[in-house]
């Protein structure tokens, strides 16, 4: 089996968050060789602070993360029918950052939330939040974890077949978009 190195970015910042939970169960039915987390505990993105500093040490090494990906999974939570302020924060520092890290890079979204809708508004949000930067979103199964706080088992593992099938299915097309530009 050919290396399959893919970075989760979860939307939330807590530690128990579902999101985080979530890219962890891709990375494991997507059976990625090689699995990193990334930390969007970020600075607030302020035009005056990279004139005056550059960018961020922090910020630059996700950006390197995404440029290292073979590809990216981002579970994003929804707040107020959109993405989270962290992961839109994430995407505006690095966009500021040299070399373009999200061209042509196979990524997959996914949603966990509380409500019922599972995070669709979210994911459309995300949508339009990643193109500018051209990445080759991987169309679907659409993964919408709903009523999450009680998707997952006490391993962090999903529960129910449906989303284990779903998981499994996207990061299957995940793979194949990597290997079309091995």
């Amino acid at each position: 089996m050919a290396s399959f190195n893919v970075l989760g970015i979860s939307g939330s910042l807590r530690k128990s968050a579902t999101n985080r939970l979530l890219i962890r169960e891709a990375a494991r039915l997507g059976q990625a060789t090689d699995f990193k987390e990334a930390d969007l505990n970020l600075p607030l993105y302020n035009g005056d602070v990279e004139e005056a500093d550059g960018i961020p040490a922090a910020v630059q090494a996700l950006s390197d993360q995404i440029a290292a990906a073979d590809a990216v999974v981002i579970s994003t939570p929804e707040y107020n029918k959109g993405i989270s302020g962290v992961l839109k924060n994430a995407l505006d520092w690095v966009s500021r950052t040299e070399g373009g890290p999200w061209a042509g890079k196979p990524v997959a979204m996914m949603s966990a939330t509380a409500g019922r809708a599972g995070g669709e508004r979210a994911q459309s949000n995300l949508r339009l939040a990643l193109a500018p930067f051209r990445p080759r979103i991987v169309a679907g199964p659409e993964v919408l974890v709903s009523a999450s706080h009680e998707a997952f088992d006490e391993n962090g593992q999903l529960k129910a077949d449906s989303y284990i099938k779903f998981v499994t299915e996207l990061m299957e097309a995940v793979r194949a978009e990597v290997e079309l530009t091995r």
